[in-house]
């Protein structure tokens, strides 16, 4: 990842195109570096072509009197002057080596990185570094990738070569904006100064309002044959653009220091000033002892923060890098699905936000929101059952709406039974341990809890659910109290993770007839004792996530469901009886627990279902509430006081539904490919597996810790792994899991050697629910970086058990 050093202030140099001048120019800034008396570091990262042009060698031959100062290297070098690709290729293809022993992205940018540290450890004083690209900034790496996005993980402050020629304007403007949707920094703009096309005197003002720093050199004298005399001209050049009286040169090499500096200072001052200003969610600020305590983000990519430790060295060993990467444990809180920065994600933001901004939605349509409602409602997880799309910003809300929808058509069908005043007192069914949002609407559809606040008023009723985990290596249902039978302890070994997932091969067992009479018996006894009524069946499906990570037993809610149903009957086969039912996806949907939407499993459609979190990829906030035809019709009338009266000022805001789109795009291709067919593999199944349950961790990991003598209970499905520990104070507000795996957010390699991108060992930044740890990969995460946390989770775990 991102590499930041007090002494070493390090610069990439991109080209807005091939032969603008990017090694010419950089060989000057290097010359004029070591002129001030910096030692200085060049690096090549590829050169293709014969290595008397090579870029490094030109650096050396030119480094001028203080070339003792200078230190020239390349990495990957090609004899064809080709792009390097195809060189990479051409090359493989000449020892007898396949495509894919062409180095990849992960080791191209870690043979960077490593040789950007050797260079920072061997210097004690201030000194620079000037890592060059090839060709244009979308000129492919060794693998094929585009330059922006293989280098990207390094995250270097950026020198832009502009373009001095016809067309210029147009490409270097291009390429800066290419560099800003990838979130580079660019620091500065250097290009020559053509006298007939004049581009820096257009260039100069434009940047300038964007508060970049634009500067023209004198171009080099044209190419003589003769080398000697070449020798000499250039020479001159050199000597005339970087004399040793100071000028020009001088002032931009001052300028990229005071950009070093200005950004270690702001990383430096980040902490004091967010304990001055920031109120954090679900954190105890009593509990925060200073700056130490603040995690600063610089950036991030794919799976992994970089973060600034700079205010936490004196506490610990000081790093050669003042940035470090850490593993984003609960991808930001459930959000990510393709990891940080995806370019894919990126680039369709940018796209709708260019085409449409913003525009309002009421009886209005735009294409991005339109192809999101068809594809969720006809192919998505709405496929069969569903026909409206409300698209609204966040969990939270769309829940808000379900509820709404609910709760009006219940009153609508049953307004002749509801006495005066009942409709504004229904409640909703549901599971104790549930979560819908911390908007005061989806409060009062949980019980009383460590979530809600004072205006709280829990308004329905909640089963204490049977749960499923494994325990000391087997599949355990743990029965509540009010399921358990003649006081024994309610536990029971099951079969398998698969057979208790497979809800239709386990709906004539004696277990659910239990199920279903406990759940008939509280439902009439509900009723006898009079009450509001309640007008939802409100699910998380599978999964409770805020709720402790309770995985429950799918058989209870599919259960559940038959029995609210079974309680009233529908107008018409197609519409909803006893209760509209309500699925919470949010957590659950689009893949995060391995499966596009919980129905198929649990045999059964829900009437509403919400969509948030992964649909976006994690980029933006956006919801989705499906309804079924009939919820639909109970708002339809000619009053509008009977329309579904909810919506907010960016309902349906285009780049939400652009991104989106595109997320859905990026997943379905996943789900599809290599990596998930092997993840199914290893628990026994396939894409086309009946039961359907897996995951991306592996199963001998889950079966050895669930044997730990720390560990209570393990579980996990799709992205999600979940450990409870052993502890008498279990409970949200319990600190057992925080303190045991402190450990990892210490910055170390994985027995195994896997480190981060750019081959930095890492540290995890997870989330606990007091007991309970949970951590959680994208649906793109790689298996080996899996396996690394696996190894870093099991040894913490086993030193405590020791």
């Amino acid at each position: 990842m991102s590499l930041l050093f007090k002494q070493l202030r390090i610069h990439q140099v991109f080209g807005a195109n091939t032969d603008v001048g990017k090694t010419i120019l950089t060989s000057a800034l290097v010359r004029a570096s070591a002129a001030a008396q910096h030692k200085v570091f060049y690096l090549k990262p590829v050169s293709t072509g014969p290595m008397q042009d090579a870029d490094d060698e030109h650096v050396k031959r030119y480094a001028g009197a203080h070339g003792g100062l200078v230190d020239a290297h390349c990495l990957y070098r090609f004899d064809e002057p080709l792009s390097p690709h195809l060189a990479a290729k051409m090359a493989a293809e000449k020892s007898g080596l396949q495509d894919a022993e062409v180095p990849s992205d992960s080791t191209f940018v870690a043979a960077v990185a490593s040789h950007i540290r050797r260079s920072a450890s061997s210097v004690t004083q201030k000194a620079h570094m000037y890592v060059e690209t090839a060709g244009g900034v979308h000129s492919p790496t060794l693998s094929g990738t585009t330059q922006l996005d293989a280098y990207r993980p390094l995250f270097l402050p950026t020198i832009l070569v502009g373009d001095s020629r016809l067309g210029g304007i147009s490409s270097t403007i291009a390429s800066y904006e290419a560099l800003q949707l990838r979130g580079y920094a660019v620091d500065s703009i250097l290009l020559f100064r053509d006298e007939y096309y004049r581009n820096w005197e257009y260039l100069t003002p434009y940047f300038a309002e964007r508060g970049v720093r634009v500067d023209a050199l004198d171009p080099p004298p044209p190419r003589d044959a003769d080398e000697e005399k070449n020798f000499n001209l250039t020479e001159e050049y050199y000597t005339a653009v970087v004399p040793e009286a100071g000028g020009g040169l001088f002032e931009i090499v001052r300028h990229l220091d005071d950009c070093h500096a200005r950004r270690l200072a702001e990383l430096e001052s980040m902490p004091a000033r967010t304990l001055d200003t920031i109120w954090w969610p679900f954190v105890q600020h009593g509990l925060v002892k200073g700056p130490a305590d603040v995690n600063v983000i610089d950036s991030a990519w794919g799976d992994y923060f970089t973060v600034f430790n700079g205010h936490t060295a004196p506490a610990r060993a000081t790093p050669a890098s003042l940035l470090e990467p850490q593993l984003d444990g609960s991808a930001s809180w459930w959000t990510q699905a393709l990891g940080h920065a995806h370019p894919a994600l990126t680039l369709a933001a940018a796209r709708a936000a260019g085409r449409y901004g913003h525009v309002m939605f009421p009886q209005a349509t735009h294409l991005p929101a339109l192809k999101l409602a068809e594809r969720l409602v006809k192919d998505g997880p709405g496929k069969g059952w569903a026909a409206r799309a409300f698209i609204s910003d966040n969990g939270s809300t769309g829940m808000e709406v379900a509820l709404k929808m609910a709760l009006r058509a219940y009153s609508v069908r049953h307004g002749d039974e509801l006495a005066p005043g009942e409709r504004k007192k229904m409640g909703v069914l549901g599971l104790k341990g549930s979560y819908h949002g911390d908007t005061i609407g989806a409060m009062d559809a949980c019980e009383e809890g460590v979530y809600t606040c004072e205006w709280h008023d829990a308004k329905g009723f909640w089963f204490d659910p049977p749960t499923v985990a494994i325990r000391d290596g087997r599949t355990v249902i743990s029965l509540p109290p009010s399921l358990a039978e003649d006081d024994r302890a309610g536990a029971m070994e099951a079969d398998s993770l698969a057979w208790v997932y497979n809800v239709p091969g386990r709906l004539d067992t004696p277990l659910a007839e239990r199920y279903r009479a406990f759940i008939r018996t509280t439902l009439q006894k509900l009723e006898a004792r009079g009450g509001p009524p309640l007008g939802a069946l409100v699910l998380e499906p599978l999964v409770m996530g805020a709720g402790g990570m309770l995985f429950v037993d799918p058989l209870f809610q599919r259960v559940l469901i038959d029995v609210v149903r079974s309680r009233g009957t529908a107008r018409d086969p197609s519409s909803w009886s006893g209760m509209p039912v309500i699925f919470d996806e949010v957590f659950v949907g689009l893949y995060r627990i391995g499966m596009q939407s919980t129905a198929p499993l649990l045999g059964v459609a829900p009437d509403i279902s919400v969509h948030a979190k992964i649909l976006t990829g994690g980029l933006l906030p956006l919801a989705v509430t499906l309804a079924s035809d009939a919820v639909f019709r109970a708002f339809e009338g000619e009053s509008k006081a009977t329309a579904l009266l909810h919506g907010h000022s960016y309902t349906a805001h285009a780049v939400g539904c652009e991104v989106a789109n595109e997320t859905l795009d990026v997943v379905e291709r996943l789900a599809s490919g290599d990596a998930w067919t092997s993840a199914r593999e290893a628990w026994g199944g396939s894409e086309g597996h009946a039961v359907g349950v897996w995951s991306f961790w592996d199963p001998a990991f889950l079966d050895v810790v669930s044997k730990a003598s720390v560990v209570d209970d393990v579980m996990t499905l799709g992205t999600v792994l979940a450990i409870r520990l052993k502890d008498v104070d279990a409970g949200y507000q319990s600190h057992s899991a925080q303190t045991l795996l402190k450990s990892l957010n210490t910055s170390i390699a994985s027995e195994e050697g896997t480190a981060a991108p750019g081959g930095a060992p890492f540290s995890i930044h997870f989330r606990t629910l007091g007991n309970l740890a949970y951590f959680m990969t994208s649906l793109n995460t790689p298996a080996a970086t899996v396996r690394a946390v696996e190894d870093r989770i099991w040894a913490v775990l086993d030193r405590a058990g020791a």
